[in-house]
């Protein structure tokens, strides 16, 4: 695959490279779970004075692979398109911002696969302190950052569908949506790819699981949008019971709440 051609170029290049005092690889390939489809991911760490001398789109340039364009995403990372529409992800940080590795979640990966280099020995040691996974959130804080937002969107993507806004009510259906796959991956305690909840779903979760996740996508159309967002509602309600059973600390669903929404939606676009 290309993408191998690619990470041998960047290792090259990073290693050839004075002015960068360490990188890492991180995504799909450092874990074993890469395909054709997958991007590749790197964070450069320059130093300050190498970083305000290069160019992000000429050294992604001179790796040797063509390039149809590059831009800069919201994230602050450069995004590199070669050939087959393959992406290439890559940060170029400056060694000040070791210290915010520590606020990232959990190592990208094993460490022998992810570290390219490390010329001053700062970048291992940040990696080692990290968790291998992310900590799973208690019952009581998992309620108030998924649960309650997820009510929160269903809630608003309601009134704006009644109001006739079908895009805005689906981009709020795709806020709760989001919420709902990590609902449902506590419930049926499949939290692998915890920190992109879609990513692998279709392996991840049981077909019953899956086939109401997948009842909650619709088409710009009022009555597929309020059974989208009912079938939101059916699906997060079960699990939050099913978590509200499981833990005894976890506050347990607004039914009151959830039926009027649910019953708002019937009267205004039928069952």
């Amino acid at each position: 695959m290309l993408q191998y051609e690619l990470i041998a170029a960047v290792r090259a290049a990073a290693a050839a490279d004075p002015g960068i005092d360490a990188a890492l690889m991180y995504g799909s390939f450092v874990k074993d779970e890469a395909d054709a489809h997958s991007d590749v991911e790197f964070w450069l760490f320059l130093t300050p004075e190498a970083r305000a001398a290069t160019d992000p789109r000429a050294w992604i340039g001179a790796l040797g692979h063509p390039v149809s364009y590059v831009l800069l995403n919201e994230f602050g990372s450069h995004v590199a398109f070669f050939t087959g529409l393959v992406r290439g992800e890559f940060h170029f940080a400056t060694t000040d911002a070791y210290p915010e590795i520590a606020s990232w979640p959990e190592r990208p990966g094993p460490l022998e696969r992810v570290v390219i280099v490390d010329r001053s020995g700062r970048l291992l040691p940040a990696l080692t302190a990290l968790p291998e996974r992310a900590p799973l959130p208690g019952p009581e804080r998992f309620v108030a950052e998924y649960c309650d937002p997820w009510v929160n969107w269903l809630a608003l993507a309601a009134n704006v569908l009644r109001r006739g806004e079908l895009l805005r009510a689906l981009d709020a259906l795709g806020y709760a949506q989001r919420n709902l796959l990590w609902m449902v991956r506590t419930a049926e305690q499949a939290t692998g790819h915890w920190l992109t909840p879609s990513r692998a779903a279709e392996s991840d979760l049981g077909a019953r699981a899956l086939a109401a996740v997948h009842a909650t996508a619709a088409p710009a159309d009022p009555a597929a949008i309020a059974a989208a967002l009912r079938a939101a509602i059916d699906e997060g309600r079960r699990a939050w019971r099913t978590l509200a059973a499981r833990e005894p600390a976890a506050p347990p669903p607004p039914e009151d709440l959830l039926e009027q929404l649910d019953a708002l939606l019937r009267d205004s676009f039928g069952a």
